[in-house]
C-alpha cells in the first residue's frame, strides 16, 4: 500500500474492508476514510460505490458535504484493506490508441531483413495520422471477472510464458450514455482511475484461425489479469484527461512514462464510439489503451516476484507483486 493516500482534489471513492468484515464505500480525505453506510443522507440502496454512481448527479454535492464534516463513522486510512474501487457490469479495452506505442509495435514486428526502421517508423506514423484523422478507436470486450485489487498479487498462470504490463487511464461512466456525442461524452464520465491490463503475450494471436484476429479472451482475461484502482477520482478533481503522466515502474525502474496527449482517440472520442453500439452503464469501465513501455519494447517480461507499481496524474498509486500460480 501507500504510505499515504494521494489524488486530485478533496476527496475520492474507493472500496475498502476492515479485519474480516464486509466491503463498503468509503470517502477519503486527509489520512481517513468516511465510511458511508454511516452517511445516512446517502440512503444507499446498497453498500457499494456503484449504487452511488448510479445516483452521480445527486450524490456529488452530498459527498463533498460530508468530506467537509465530521459526522459518519471515520477510520484510519492506514488499518484498512483497499479493493478494486468499483465492480462494473461492462469492461470495455481500446487497443493500439497511443501513437509512439503502435509505432513500436510496427518496426518491433518488421522481418529482420525488411526495410530500414526510419522508413518503418515514417510509414507507421503517417499510418497513424491517417487514423486519427479518419479510423475509429479499435475497442474489445473485457471480463470484470479479471479485476484485482490495487495492492493484490497477481497470479500468473500456469500456462501463460510472456505476461505483459499496460498501464492505463479507466474512464468510469457515471449517467447511462447510449449513443452520445463526442462533444457530451465527457459529461458522463463521473470519475478516473488506473488500470494496468496483463496481457499475456503469446495468447494474443492464435495460429488455428488464420484472419479472424486475436484472440482477448485468453490473453486477457485471467484472474488478478486487470488490477485497479486505488480510488475513483471524481473528473472535476481530475482536469484534462488528455494531459496526464502515465507511468509504470518494476522494481524501481521505470518501463512506462507518457503523457495521455500521446493518444490516438482522446477519452471523448473512445466513449462516443463504444456508446454508439452499447448502452453505457453506470460503474462501467472504459480503459483508454497503454502507451509505449511495455515488456516487449524492454525485452523483459513479468516473472514472479517482480513488483510493479503504478501511476497516473492525480490518480494515486496501485502496487501488485507477481506470484506463480501455485502460490496464488
Amino acid at each position: 500500500m501507500e504510505t499515504s493516500p494521494s489524488f486530485a482534489g478533496p476527496f475520492a471513492l474507493g472500496t475498502f474492508s476492515a479485519g474480516d468484515g464486509p466491503a463498503f464505500p468509503g470517502l477519503v480525505a486527509e489520512g481517513r476514510v468516511l465510511d458511508l453506510r454511516t452517511v445516512p443522507e446517502l440512503d444507499l440502496p446498497e453498500p457499494t460505490t456503484r449504487a452511488l454512481l448510479e445516483r452521480w448527479d445527486d450524490v456529488l454535492p452530498l459527498l463533498t458535504e460530508a468530506a467537509r464534516s465530521t459526522a459518519g463513522e471515520w477510520l484510519p486510512w492506514s488499518a484498512l484493506r483497499v479493493h478494486a474501487p468499483v465492480e462494473p457490469r461492462q469492461l470495455f479495452q481500446a487497443g493500439a490508441n497511443y501513437r509512439t506505442h503502435v509505432i513500436d509495435l510496427v518496426v518491433a514486428h518488421e522481418p529482420p531483413n525488411g526495410r530500414p526502421p526510419e522508413q518503418v517508423r515514417a510509414e507507421a506514423a503517417a499510418m497513424m495520422d491517417r487514423r486519427a484523422a479518419e479510423g475509429e478507436p479499435y475497442v474489445f470486450l473485457g471480463l470484470p471477472s479479471s479485476i484485482t485489487g490495487p495492492y493484490d498479487p497477481v497470479v500468473i498462470p500456469s500456462w501463460c510464458e510472456k505476461p505483459d504490463w499496460e498501464l492505463e487511464l479507466a474512464a468510469v461512466i457515471g449517467r447511462p450514455a447510449f449513443r452520445v456525442s463526442r462533444e457530451r461524452a465527457l459529461e458522463h464520465v463521473a470519475a478516473y482511475t488506473i488500470a494496468n491490463d496483463i496481457t499475456a503475450r503469446e495468447a494474443v494471436f492464435r495460429k488455428d484461425v488464420g484472419e479472424m484476429g486475436a484472440d482477448w479472451l485468453r490473453a486477457k482475461n485471467a484472474p488478478t489479469f486487470t488490477p485497479l484502482g486505488p480510488y475513483l477520482v471524481p473528473a472535476a478533481f481530475v482536469g484534462d484527461p488528455g494531459d496526464l503522466q502515465v507511468t509504470l515502474r518494476l522494481n524501481g525502474e521505470v518501463m512506462q512514462d507518457e503523457s495521455t496527449k500521446d493518444m490516438i482517440f482522446d477519452v471523448a472520442r473512445i466513449v462516443s464510439a463504444v456508446s454508439q453500439t452499447v448502452r453505457l452503464l453506470p460503474g462501467d469501465l472504459v480503459l483508454t489503451g497503454s502507451p509505449a513501455g511495455n515488456g516487449l519494447h524492454h525485452g523483459r517480461l513479468l516473472r514472479p516476484g517482480d513488483v510493479m507499481e503504478g501511476t497516473i496524474t492525480g490518480l494515486g498509486v496501485q502496487r501488485n507483486r507477481c506470484v506463480a500460480e501455485e502460490e496464488g
